[in-house]
């Protein structure tokens, strides 16, 4: 039998070497110096085999003979190969690790990328790691039990954000059918959570549709004394009402000057098509004023502390309240439901020529979506009609509806 004295003393050789023990154990000695315990045995059909118990020192002579006898005896009374089970354990471990709710929802969210836009990936994500993958990201997908899913998203709704819990619960039962379809859970959670949430309150962007108190919130915009980026973005706010996000990341490079256009790509818009807005006389002015200003920048409205940024998503909202507008009386969202409203009921224009400049979804008679170019020779005149209608709200003149929009 061996001591630490002769394991210690045992000089490594050009090639590996034994040292044995007893019982099958012994020590493998190598070029470099390592020694290594192993023991050989016979599996049950006779055949000899080798199984590594660790390295000495750090394995020492007597756990090394303890590690033997165990394994022995358990090959003896329960017929368990200690090689066998070692590789079986450690396909196990591997399988539990790639099957933890986090390792499943990231395999998911890949796969969505190749559908999603950038920017929709990246929230998701940020919801994954904020609010889920903390508490359930290592617990294995089939483990996890609605009331431990439960536990989870009621702290997202604890915070307040009981809409973003609804969300965040809905593409969680997304990732748990996943797993099911892929083999790694049986059950799916988030199904028997339904109607356990605070239900989410419908609630309208705050905007301003009576005519008149159109016109003074356009001759507040024009004397604002903000910055002149925000005061900009004001000013072609209500031309264009285009959602917020989309105005604020208006690039110089989507402005066609030639044809009085902005073309919007993709990738920025809600409904990942590309989107036209036609630029009436009044916002190419405003464009051309900024141009002299941002022109050599990316963004048509840049943060005041990077050219690389774009102004913040609070910039038309805080303005409108340094304006006096309350946050219940009117918001940068707002302008799309001041066009969508007024364009319709006082303006008579067709109810499909505005929804689809609101870059809404928009079918034809045959139900096939319309194209971004579809009937933009008349969206190109309703928008000057709207344009020259703010201006004579703004200018406090004589409106009669009948004088914009058809040519006489």
């Amino acid at each position: 039998m061996l001591s630490d004295l002769e394991i210690r003393k045992a000089k490594p050789a050009e090639k590996p070497y034994k040292i044995a023990d007893c019982g099958g154990l012994y020590v493998e000695i190598f070029p470099n110096g390592s020694k290594l315990w192993r023991l050989k045995y016979r599996r049950l059909d006779k055949t000899e085999t080798r199984i590594s118990l660790g390295k000495y020192p750090e394995v020492s002579v007597a756990k090394a003979r303890v590690e033997r006898d165990k394994l022995k005896l358990q090959r003896k009374q329960e017929g368990i190969d200690p090689a066998a089970d070692r590789r079986l354990k450690k396909l196990q471990a591997r399988q539990a690790a790639e099957n933890t709710f986090e390792a499943v929802a990231r395999e998911w969210h890949a796969k969505q990328l190749l559908s999603w836009r950038p920017q929709q990936g990246k929230k998701v994500m940020a919801w994954f790691e904020k609010d889920l993958f903390p508490w359930i990201g290592a617990r294995p997908i089939s483990k996890i039990t609605s009331p431990e899913l439960l536990a989870v998203i009621r702290r997202i709704e604890a915070r307040g954000a009981i809409e973003k819990s609804h969300r965040v619960l809905q593409v969680s039962g997304q990732i748990f059918r996943y797993a099911i379809a892929t083999g790694r859970a049986e059950g799916e959670p988030a199904t028997a959570l339904r109607g356990s949430l605070a239900p989410v309150k419908t609630t309208h962007h705050a905007s301003i549709t009576e005519p008149s108190a159109v016109g003074g919130l356009l001759r507040a915009i024009a004397g604002y004394a903000g910055t002149p980026m925000a005061h900009g973005a004001l000013k072609l706010a209500p031309l264009v009402f285009v959602r917020p996000g989309e105005l604020r990341h208006a690039e110089w490079s989507e402005i066609n000057f030639e044809t009085a256009e902005w073309r919007i790509p993709a990738e920025k818009m809600k409904l990942d098509e590309p989107h036209i807005v036609p630029l009436s006389r009044q916002a190419l002015e405003i464009l051309e004023e900024m141009r002299t200003l941002t022109g050599r920048a990316r963004y048509v409205f840049h943060s005041e502390r990077s050219t690389q940024r774009p102004i913040s998503e609070n910039t038309i909202n805080a303005s409108l309240r340094r304006l006096g507008y309350s946050k219940e009386q009117m918001t940068g969202h707002g302008f799309r439901a001041m066009a969508r409203t007024i364009l319709d009921e006082v303006l008579h224009e067709r109810v499909d020529l505005i929804e689809h400049q609101l870059a809404h979804a928009v079918k034809d008679t045959n139900g096939r979506a319309y194209n971004r170019t579809a009937h933009l020779a008349e969206r190109k005149r309703m928008m000057q009609a709207w344009a020259d209608y703010l201006d004579a709200l703004r200018d406090d003149r004589k409106v009669i509806a009948g004088n914009f929009g058809r040519p006489a």
